[in-house]
């Protein structure tokens, strides 16, 4: 309701100000040309006025327009008085015309915010039906699981083994995580959408980064080799390295659930001209044009083999953090095949270090 009486308001002025502009150039042109062309002048600003504001604007508008088209060029000057009809009809015109704009923009408007709106409701609905659809599918298998194994314990665990107990409750304790996980990457969707999420900026250096995020990967990323390869000149950035380690931690995670064991994954960085640029690689069957396009919507499902399951978030997550920081993220094919994930981090001035005073002479 603010916002609409502001833009009352403002096209009030607007109204104020065209005519205004209007009068001041009807009488510049008035000593050589028609009072027709001067008419035109304040027609264009009744329509401006129209297309751009709500019908009350533009009624003012032709008022005005209409009223010191009047007093100032129509004979006789100084009156609100008409000695020609067909002035009559030029401010009918006036009126009409800012009637009809008014009208049908009101029209396209209401239109437009319809078609918004419907697009609102059926992306809603196609993110709750993915959502269920994905939860529904990804969590029955690791509940399955969960069940058989628990049912075991219960049943027989006295006649199993120590290694086969172990092997069971294993078995709960992984799929209980990697519900867990599912969950956490649905509400944390949630927050970076609803904009919830404020940034923890400070300089960071990227090694420390990925350092630490392979650290905590380090069983994950068991069955592949990583390679990583970070020149030693790299700038700090100023971001929010939680989220970033996040970012790039579903990266890794990604290709560590979606590629065979045994798969080269690269990790790599490089300073570009206004940020740096950094890159996850596997080198695992490649993907079509369309996949690379879809690969970071949310609850979207890679074709590439592998195992595990996954609601497709990781990397909508990744692109939302990468977001945040003012990057970009996609992903393309690597040059020696299969597939590189990139994001980029701007990077900012570096603040200049305090001189330290010099001591003084006691």
């Amino acid at each position: 309701m603010a916002m609409d009486a502001n833009r009352a308001w403002v096209g009030y002025v607007a109204a104020l100000v065209g005519t205004l502009a209007c009068t001041l150039a009807g009488l510049a042109m008035r000593p050589r040309f028609d009072l027709v062309n001067v008419a035109m002048v304040y027609l264009l600003a009744v329509v401006i006025v129209a297309l751009w504001f709500t019908l009350g604007p533009a009624i003012a508008a032709a008022i005005l327009s209409v009223a010191a088209f009047d007093w100032l060029f129509v004979p006789p000057r100084g009156r609100f008085t008409v000695d020609d009809v067909q002035y009559l009809l030029t401010f009918a015109i006036t009126v009409a015309i800012a009637l009809v704009i008014s009208r049908l923009v009101e029209r396209m408007r209401r239109q437009a915010e319809a078609q918004a709106r419907l697009e609102i409701a059926a992306e809603t609905e196609r993110i709750r039906s993915a959502l269920l659809a994905s939860i529904s599918h990804d969590l029955r298998t690791p509940l399955a699981v969960m069940a058989g194994a628990s049912s075991s314990l219960a049943e027989r665990g006295e006649r199993l083994t120590a290694d086969e107990r172990r092997a069971l409750a294993q078995s709960v304790f992984d799929q209980a995580r990697e519900m867990s996980e599912h969950v956490a990457k649905v509400l944390e969707m949630t927050r970076l959408e609803a904009g919830a999420i404020e940034l923890s900026r400070d300089w960071t250096a990227l090694p420390e980064v990925v350092s630490s995020v392979l650290a905590r990967l380090q069983a994950r990323l068991a069955a592949h080799r990583v390679i990583v390869e970070l020149p030693d000149d790299l700038p700090l950035v100023r971001v929010d390295a939680s989220l970033v380690e996040q970012a790039l931690s579903n990266l890794l995670e990604n290709c560590a659930r979606h590629t065979p064991a045994g798969t080269v994954v690269r990790v790599r960085a490089q300073r570009r001209e206004g940020d740096v640029m950094v890159t996850v690689e596997d080198y695992a069957a490649g993907l079509s044009d369309a996949e690379l396009e879809q690969l970071f919507a949310k609850f979207h499902r890679g074709s590439v083999e592998g195992s595990g399951t996954d609601i497709g978030l990781g990397l909508a997550i990744c692109r939302a953090i990468v977001r945040l920081h003012g990057g970009h993220a996609w992903a393309e094919r690597a040059p020696g095949g299969g597939t590189a994930f990139r994001f980029t981090l701007p990077l900012e001035a570096m603040p200049a270090w305090p001189e330290e005073p010099l001591p003084q002479p006691t």
